[in-house]
């Protein structure tokens, strides 16, 4: 976006005494320049400090007004951004099926963040749930998950903390999770889902489990409220609240669930 009517007008001004220093010959640079309001500063800079120093400033001018204005970086994206750049980001997400097509709507809420943090978690990348320019490239040149096994089931691939869907041979869906903390690791080995339950009460933690699916003893699949880029639970494995009825869906008892760190 250019500088507004007002802005302008402060434009010409200042080229027009800046002329009077040493001829437009040493200012060319600078008026150039003066289309955009970071140039503004810079044009009142070169009439403070006398003509050499203008004509230093004037020469690195469109670097400074290329890193002010950010013309060609690459958007950091996190919770709350909207726009085009969104969208192409859940774009890519979703072709790689750490987001559902249905959630591409140029909003960055968190279905957005999750499906961030599994790709961060997969790719070897911090999981901070902030798309910048380093994630980006890793995007572009990512491929879908590739599970252990192309029987359908679940896996959780507890160091990346991501759950993979598979049906088909392939993989449909990636999700982020959050497994066991320290003292309380998740089950490894290769299990069933043994129970499924809409609303299974935890007594030991006095907490609600919705949308349950045990696979060992006490420990299930479930939705949970707080889904951090860590692992926080007490074994089991919590699900986003934004992907349990997915998740659910999916299951069935005597499907498979393979856990590994």
């Amino acid at each position: 976006m250019g500088p507004s009517r007002s802005a302008r007008s402060r434009l010409t001004a200042a080229t027009a005494d800046a002329r009077t220093l040493r001829g437009p010959s040493r200012l060319t640079a600078a008026t150039a320049d003066a289309r955009s309001l970071p140039a503004l500063v810079v044009l009142v800079a070169l009439i403070a400090s006398g003509p050499m120093a203008s004509v230093a400033l004037a020469r690195s001018q469109p670097a400074a007004v290329i890193a002010s204005t950010g013309r060609h970086a690459t958007p950091t994206l996190s919770l709350g951004s909207r726009g085009p750049a969104v969208r192409a980001l859940q774009s890519a997400l979703a072709r790689l099926t750490y987001l559902p097509p249905g959630a591409i709507d140029g909003t960055f809420g968190m279905q957005t963040w999750h499906a961030v943090v599994a790709f961060q978690g997969w790719s070897g990348l911090e999981r901070d749930g902030v798309a910048g320019s380093l994630m980006r490239r890793a995007l572009a040149r990512a491929r879908r998950p590739v599970p252990w096994s192309t029987a359908a089931g679940f896996e959780i691939h507890i160091a990346q903390q991501v759950l993979l869907l598979i049906r088909g041979g392939r993989v449909r869906r990636a999700i982020h999770v959050s497994t066991g903390r320290p003292g309380w690791p998740t089950p490894v080995g290769r299990f069933t889902i043994l129970e499924r339950d809409l609303m299974s009460w935890s007594a030991p933690f006095q907490v609600w489990m919705p949308l349950a699916q045990y696979f060992d003893d006490g420990y299930a699949l479930h939705e949970f409220a707080e889904v951090p880029a860590y692992p926080a639970s007490h074994g089991c494995i919590r699900v986003p609240s934004e992907e349990a009825q997915a998740v659910w869906r999916f299951g069935r008892v005597g499907m498979r669930l393979w856990t590994s760190p």
